[in-house]
């Protein structure tokens, strides 16, 4: 067996090696900058590693200090994980009935579905703020997890892997007597499950990072979620870095962990696409 040099792919990986270097430095220099005191976090040059370790007292400042960090942990988890299952459940469905299910009109109907994609959300606060207003829902996690669960982009996503499902195989399933709530959930579901993921962890990410729609839809602060929290907190400590910096690792923590348990699927889903297209 030959081994064969190829400078190009060499060249190619230590540039993109770099490029992502350069974009991981500022989520090093944020954790860097929560474990140190406030007089080390703004020193030319940056010092990565601490000379005087702080974190435990900067972290307990953030969990134990003025703002409730545990409640608007429970609220987050609370409104994105339903949002989550809810958007993902309705574009399963709404996307297999597009693609699977021959119907009079179906290609008009998501044309115009479609269509609202082109919309911005700006456009629509107004009208949604004085609707939730009227129906009792707002200032409430239900409202909020409402905006969030209808997702044009879910259904579309999800709708171009069920094309990818051979008709042939939802022909034989009918014949053998199934319907197609069960070839829904016994065939087309398996078969797409890491289309699912991919689109489940977005828009886990999606509903965690918002902090529109909880800005405008929440009053209370016992039901704020942690967007809205670190910009409370923020207001009150905006000037001390370190703990700053220690709020904001606190509040992406979920994330990391989803990406890492679901990264998997997530490339499963994108080669899956990528065959299919």
């Amino acid at each position: 067996m030959t081994f064969r040099f190829d400078t190009k792919k060499l060249i190619t990986t230590i540039i993109m090696a770099i490029i992502g270097l350069a974009f991981l430095m500022p989520f090093f220099w944020m954790i860097s900058a929560s474990l140190k005191v406030e007089e080390e976090v703004l020193t030319f040059p940056i010092q990565w590693i601490p000379e005087t370790w702080h974190a435990i007292e900067n972290y307990k400042e953030v969990w134990t200090g003025s703002m409730p960090f545990f409640l608007l942990y429970w609220n987050s988890i609370k409104v994105t994980v339903l949002t989550t299952l809810t958007s993902v459940t309705i574009s399963c469905l709404a996307a297999y009935g597009f693609a699977k299910i021959n119907f009079k009109g179906s290609n008009v109907l998501f044309l115009v579905v479609l269509a609202t994609y082109m919309i911005p959300p700006q456009t629509l606060l107004v009208t949604q703020f004085l609707l939730y207003r009227w129906i009792g829902l707002y200032d409430t996690h239900t409202g909020l997890i409402l905006l969030n669960s209808f997702s044009v982009f879910g259904t579309f996503m999800l709708r171009q892997f069920y094309l990818g499902i051979s008709n042939e195989i939802i022909e034989s399933a009918r014949m053998d007597g199934a319907g197609h709530f069960r070839i829904f959930t016994a065939i087309a579901l398996p078969l797409v499950r890491p289309a699912i993921a991919t689109y489940a962890i977005l828009r886990f990410i999606w509903t965690w990072n918002d902090f529109q729609y909880p800005l405008i839809f929440l009053r209370t602060e016992a039901l704020y979620t942690i967007q809205l929290g670190v910009q409370s907190f923020s207001d009150q400590h905006g000037s001390v870095y370190s703990l700053m910096m220690a709020a904001s690792v606190s509040a992406i923590l979920p994330l990391l962990i989803i990406f890492i348990i679901g990264q998997k699927n997530v490339i499963e889903g994108i080669q899956l696409g990528g065959v299919k297209g």
